[in-house]
């Protein structure tokens, strides 16, 4: 996680002075007003990136160095299970075409459209997560 949190602390510290080089040019250029949008975009980016670099930074602090953080640290080391990966599931083309029910209720301003769309992400979202825990996929652990 080390080499993650360095990176968006790189790319936040460019988009930082981007933004201010982006709103004293536009501010000179056009005669004392500033050009908002891309100001406020830049800002956003640079925020996005220190909320992601911050994540990363906090989850560093509390886990054991991996081996791709480590100096010493071997490839073979990284070996073995990653994670559990569901093998087949419905749930994410659910989801997906949820999140464009909303972004086309978005897109057109049609706000019933819109709520429509948000619903079926959480149910979707709700399906997704909850899936290995009720229903015919459920283990005997949980």
């Amino acid at each position: 996680m080390k080499t993650e949190w360095r990176i968006f602390l790189i790319i936040g510290a460019f988009l930082l002075g981007a933004t201010i080089l982006y709103g004293v040019w536009t501010w000179g250029d056009s005669g004392g007003q500033v050009e908002w949008i891309g100001t406020v975009a830049l800002l956003l980016s640079f925020l996005l990136c220190a909320m992601c670099g911050g994540f990363f930074w906090f989850v560093s602090r509390r886990i054991d160095l991996r081996p791709e953080d480590r100096p010493d640290g071997e490839i073979a080391d990284g070996a073995g299970e990653v994670g559990f990966f569901s093998p087949g599931s419905y749930w994410p083309l659910g989801l997906a075409l949820a999140a464009a029910l909303a972004g086309l209720g978005l897109a057109y301003w049609q706000f019933w459209l819109l709520g429509a769309g948000l619903v079926a992400v959480i149910f979707a979202a709700c399906g997704l997560l909850f899936e290995y825990y009720t229903g015919t996929r459920r283990t005997a652990e949980h």
